[in-house]
């Protein structure tokens, strides 16, 4: 049985879609004289994807199968001090199912790229960026130390800014690009102020050296507060976590991310960059689990992100836009896990996410190229006739999505209710509600868009803007009918809506209940019992599904489906009505509880009067008037008055002289005295 992986394997993953990106990147554009042409670009990305993906399968069998394991340091950077900066791995069960799950929908997007991205200007700058991505995630996931972790981590910030604002002569793109990576450098803060103090007392950025010493931690005091040091260190790295996993009130960003193209949203918003953060606190929940407090900030954050933003999607008419809204809240679901102690949940649902949320980003693109770029679910309906690939991956991807018993979904999205339940922390009352309420918000908005686009009447010849595209010229394929998307396309859909189905039941056992996570996460089973209370009850996959046709969450999300499917195809008079009976809360739902309307006119005109205030009054005022002209001002008065005592007559120095030996004169004789 083997026991360690190679280095030089492990340094092979993240260097494959490295190298893709940097010939597809520097020989495929403009900037390397367009060297190689865009069969070259996608082949050679494509190839290192897929390379890494090959060796994460790999390894992710040896970890699993033959309980190897891999924690060394590759390159020490520098050392300050005793601080050591070192660029290493850490691979275990965590760390090689994040690998493959990365890697793999990295390759069905690649893949997918090549049919939606085909007329694209900056197609070969695409698949260098998207690669470029993917290196970037797999640095932050087989990290074994804080250092690489915030390199990875910033990375693919920096590079989500690039993909949201490629189009980058759209206003829109570029507006939700800026904003991206705004509210993500607010989370950063955070998150660095934790690594900062855990640097500080810890002395270390190691995982296995900052674990070690984590008693020690849990034991200090917060220097001038009644605070433990572990809550805000925990607290400080949950901020973080907020930003890149788009919690509340951080999760602004994440809706208007949907200006980049199709793929990334499936990239970005599925698998990786959100999933960041729930990575990041399982990872850490050897500290985690010494805050009470901070388990309990979780929870809140978590659970109004799950079920608030699920209302955000039920009034949105644009696809992807409903989509990303479903996303936000299962991050919710994933965060709640998090707050319970049920890390291996929480990124047990990453898993099960990344495979049916990247199938719904890539079918919704599917679908918006079958409809000539509309992307209005008002002007859809019946388009199942004339895309059945899209139509069915999309339904199995619906089902997985609102917890379908046997689907993956169900069992990722259950174990979380009852994990939640099984919590005796404070907040565990007010987030079960709130998960269990998400239910049935999140079976009526994913059943409201697949009813509308999938079924009842045609409605393309009603769309207002079908004549026109994004710059008012005229388009004559407003009013087509929808058509298949090319294989290319409709290949990654298969491809991942078999994991949206099957991966749940096979794998809830060992990563729940086994010892697939056993040397990942941390739990004190004596202080946070939820997940060992739900072990009691938990008699297979099989036994879960069945015993789910008796309990509230199936019946919420049924309720949910009848009643999408009642107001959307048997009687669409009802949401109307419903609408304008409720319009004071449509009204706050449609601007989005008006947090975008706080961010910009009281925290940005705030800072900007503030930054104004400090430039105008601190800089120009103080240092300039009041530092820098005054003393230059004061140094021409002295001088001024002294030059008129340089008049170049020698009788006028003499009487100086005298003047000045009689001014000494009487200054000794009043000493004497």
């Amino acid at each position: 049985m083997s026991t360690t992986l190679s280095a030089s394997t492990l340094l092979a993953v993240p260097m494959a879609p490295l190298i893709g990106a940097a010939l597809a990147g520097i020989l495929g554009t403009t900037f390397g004289g367009n060297v190689i042409g865009r069969r070259a670009s996608h082949t050679l990305t494509i190839l290192g994807v897929l390379v890494a993906f090959v060796l994460s399968a790999m390894t992710l069998k040896s970890v699993a199968l033959d309980g190897a394991r891999f924690n060394e340091t590759l390159y020490t950077w520098m050392v300050v001090g005793g601080l050591k900066m070192e660029i290493g791995f850490l691979v275990d069960g965590l760390t090689a199912m994040m690998m493959v799950v990365v890697t793999f929908v990295s390759l069905m997007v690649h893949l997918y790229t090549i049919g939606y991205m085909e007329e694209d200007e900056g197609y070969n700058r695409f698949f260098a960026y998207i690669s470029l991505f993917t290196f970037s995630m797999l640095m932050l996931v087989m990290s074994n130390n804080l250092l690489q972790l915030f390199f990875g981590w910033e990375a693919v910030g920096l590079v989500s800014y690039l993909l949201i604002g490629f189009w980058f002569n759209k206003p829109t793109a570029i507006f939700a690009n800026m904003k991206a990576f705004l509210v993500n450098r607010v989370g950063d803060f955070g998150f660095i102020l934790g690594i900062g103090l855990i640097v500080a007392y810890a002395g270390t950025l190691n995982y296995t050296e900052v674990f070690a010493k984590a008693p020690e931690l849990g034991a200090m005091g917060f220097p001038g507060t009644d605070w433990l040091l572990i809550t805000v260190i925990c607290i400080c790295l949950f901020i973080g976590a907020m930003g890149k996993s788009a919690q509340f009130p951080l999760h602004v960003w994440l809706p208007d991310s949907m200006e980049g193209p199709t793929p990334i949203s499936a990239l970005i918003h599925a698998a990786t960059m959100v999933t960041a953060g729930i990575f990041m606190v399982a990872r850490m929940s050897p500290l985690f689990e010494l805050s009470d407090t901070a388990l309990n900030f979780i929870l809140i954050i978590g659970a109004i992100t799950a079920l608030f933003m699920g209302f955000l999607g039920i009034i949105q008419n644009d696809i992807k836009r409903i989509v990303a809204y479903s996303t936000l809240s299962q991050l919710g679901y994933m965060t709640v896990a998090l707050g319970a102690s049920a890390y291996s949940v929480a990124v047990f649902h990453l898993m099960t996410h990344a495979f049916f949320k990247a199938l719904l980003f890539l079918a919704a693109g599917s679908v918006i190229m079958g409809l000539h770029h509309n992307q209005d679910i008002r002007w859809m309906g019946a388009v199942r006739k004339y895309m059945p690939i899209t139509w069915i991956t999309s339904l199995l991807g619906t089902l997985a999505l609102i917890g379908t018993p046997l689907f993956s979904g169900f069992y990722s999205k259950d174990s979380i209710i009852e994990a939640v339940h099984f919590s005796n922390l404070p907040a565990a009352g007010f987030a079960y509600f709130a998960v269990l309420a998400g239910v049935f918000v999140t079976s009526f908005y994913s059943f409201r868009l697949y009813f509308l686009v999938f079924h009842g009447k045609e409605r393309y010849d009603q769309n207002p803007d079908a004549h026109h595209d994004d710059h008012g010229h005229h388009d004559d394929h407003g009013h087509g009918k929808p058509h298949e998307s090319p294989w290319v396309v409709t290949v990654p859909l298969v491809l991942l809506a078999i994991p949206s189905v099957v991966i749940g039941f096979m794998t809830i056992e060992p990563m729940l209940f086994g010892d697939f996570f056993s040397d990942a996460i941390t739990i004190n089973a004596a202080a946070h019992p939820a997940m060992a209370r739900f072990a009691e009850i938990f008699h297979g996959p099989l036994s879960m599904a069945t015993h789910a046709l008796s309990t509230p969450p199936l019946y919420l999300a049924l309720a949910g489906a009848v009643s999408a499917w009642y107001m959307y195809l048997i009687n669409p008079a009802v949401p109307a009505a419903i609408g304008r009976a409720l319009r004071p809360l449509v009204v706050i739902l449609e601007n989005k509880y008006y947090l975008d309307w706080f961010n910009e006119n009281v925290l940005a005109k705030g800072a900007r009067a503030l930054g104004i205030g400090l430039w105008k009054g601190g800089d120009r005022g103080v240092i300039e008037g009041g530092v820098v002209n005054a003393s230059w001002k004061l140094v021409g008065l002295v001088s001024g008055v002294v030059r008129r005592a340089q008049t170049g007559y020698l009788y006028h120095y003499a009487l100086m002289m005298i003047v000045g030996v009689l001014l000494f004169m009487t200054y000794f004789v009043w000493l004497a005295k």
